[in-house]
C-alpha cells in the first residue's frame, strides 16, 4: 500500500511540474538564444578588453614578449570564468525554484 502511495505522489509531483512549465512557457527559443548571447558577450568583452589594452602596451612598452597575446589569454580565463559563474548561479537559482515548487 505505501508503495501506491508513493508512486502516487510521484506522479502528482510530475504532473504538477509538467502544468506549472506550460503555464511559465513563455520561456522559449528567445530566452535560450537570449541567454547564449549573454554568456557569449561575459567571454568575448574580456578578451578584446585585454586584447586592447595588450596592444595598448605592446606600442607604449615594447618588449621581449608580447602583451596582447598575455592578455588576451588573461582576459579569455577571466571570461570563462565570469560566464561559469553566471551559469552556475542561474541553474542554482532554478533548481531551487523547482523544489520550492515541488514541496
Amino acid at each position: 500500500m505505501s508503495e501506491d502511495s508513493e508512486f502516487s505522489r510521484a506522479v502528482a509531483a510530475k504532473v504538477a511540474r509538467k502544468l506549472r512549465a506550460q503555464r511559465n512557457s513563455t520561456q522559449g527559443v528567445w530566452f535560450g538564444l537570449g541567454m547564449m548571447g549573454l554568456v557569449g558577450w561575459s567571454v568575448a568583452i574580456p578578451a578584446l578588453a585585454g586584447t586592447a589594452f595588450g596592444i595598448w602596451l605592446d606600442s607604449h612598452h615594447p618588449g621581449s614578449h608580447s602583451w596582447t597575446l598575455t592578455l588576451l589569454i588573461a582576459g579569455l580565463a577571466i571570461g570563462c570564468f565570469n560566464a561559469w559563474h553566471w551559469v552556475e548561479k542561474e541553474n542554482t537559482e532554478m533548481q531551487d525554484d523547482e523544489e520550492n515548487h515541488d514541496d
